[in-house]
Order: C-alpha cells, then structure tokens, then sequence
C-alpha cells in the first residue's frame, strides 16, 4: 500500500473519531437540557400548587369578613312551622261588636269597620283584636309578644317593624309563643328577632299575595290612646 494512500485512511479514521465525539458531546448536551427542562416545570408545578394552596386560606377569611346582612339573607322557598287558614273560610264583615276568634291571635275574619294605624307603628299596650284584623286585611304584619320575649329582641323587632310600612306591632298576652308574627290567613311563631323566618315572612306577606285589599289605607285609622 503506498504511503498516500495510507494517509488518506488515516486522515479518514481520524475524522470519523472526531464526528463521533461531537455526536457524543452533543447528545450529552441535549439529555442535560431535557432533565433541567422537567426539573424546573416539576418546580414550577410544586411552587404554582404551594400558591393556590396558600391563597385559599385568604378565600376563607375574605367570605369571613363578607356583610353579616350578606351571609344571613332569607333563604327563598317556604318558611318552616308557618300556619295558614283557606282565605275563602276567613269572613270578612264590618261589624261593631266582639268576635271571638278561633285563634290568638286572630289572622282574619270579621272586623271592626276602622283599622289600627299600621305604617310602621309600635304599640306599647295591647290593641283590640278586632281593629288589628282590619289592617291584616289592608296587607300588613303583625308582630306580637308575651313578656317572655327578650328586651333585646323586642327592641329589634321594634326597630324592623318602625321602618316598615304596612306592619305593626303590640303585646299580646296569651298567645302560643313569646314572639309571634301574622299576616291574614298566615301565622309563624319565631325563637327571635334574628330567626331567619322574620326576614322570610315579612318578605312575603307585607302587601304580599294574600291581601285582600291590596293598596287600602295605613293611616287615618284607630292610634294609641
């Protein structure tokens, strides 16, 4: 073989050696940045977790913080231990003599031709029967208590009801439960004036769908002596 030739084979040999090194090189490159490359997605998935982790404790204290009024607003639906009587069986005559009526107190039924005043007024003594129908029957709530009622829920009762027109409210001695409210054909007796079922029946029954006479005068009736 003459020496060019075995130059050339060596010159050959040589090259392919170097091409397999920059192969190996540059295979060695690419597995480093593939396992950096899910190394630091692993990091930012751990890290993006750790976040979301963190900030739901904020969550749950921001809903904390959230208006009480917000968190307590009457759930819609019907309203738990509510009476009601067939309005067609509620009689509905003027009439200037007692009535003895069925329940205590009364939700309907015949009734003095004059009304209890009942935009928003506080009667601290009781009222007759028979001028409270009179305004249940113009669409307005009733709110009553015995004297197991608490003064504090009495004075927020007092305040919900001097705020409200077509609502009205008084002692009542006699009744089933210390804080009662009635609209006509309709009677819940409630644990207090934070029970949810206020909010619910005044919600529904002042001026609501129940009201015989829709619209007719608060004012200008019978007031307190």
């Amino acid at each position: 073989m003459s020496f060019d030739r075995r130059t050339r084979i060596e010159h050959m040999r040589t090259a392919d050696r170097s091409r397999e090194r920059r192969n190996r090189v540059l295979a060695i490159s690419l597995s480093v940045l593939v396992v950096a490359g899910l190394v630091g997605f692993g990091s930012y998935l751990v890290l993006d977790k750790s976040e979301a982790s963190a900030k739901e404790p904020d969550v749950r204290a921001e809903d904390a913080k959230a208006p009480e009024a917000d968190r307590k607003k009457p759930a819609d639906g019907p309203i738990e231990g509510l009476k009601t009587w067939d309005a067609k069986k509620l009689t509905r005559n003027h009439v200037s003599t007692p009535v003895t009526y069925p329940m205590k107190p009364p939700v309907g039924g015949d009734h003095n031709p004059v009304w209890m005043n009942c935009d928003g007024e506080v009667y601290e003594k009781a009222i007759p029967d028979v001028n409270a129908v009179h305004s249940l029957e113009h669409g307005s709530v009733w709110v009553t208590y015995t004297d197991k009622a608490s003064d504090a829920d009495v004075a927020e009762l007092a305040e919900r009801v001097g705020r409200t027109p077509y609502s009205l409210m008084s002692p009542y001695e006699g009744q089933a439960g210390a804080i009662m409210l009635s609209a006509w054909g309709n009677q819940v007796t409630v644990d207090g004036a934070e029970d949810p079922r206020v909010d619910q029946f005044f919600t529904k029954f002042v001026q609501g769908a129940q009201t015989p006479e829709p619209g007719a005068a608060c004012t200008g009736g019978l007031g307190a002596s």
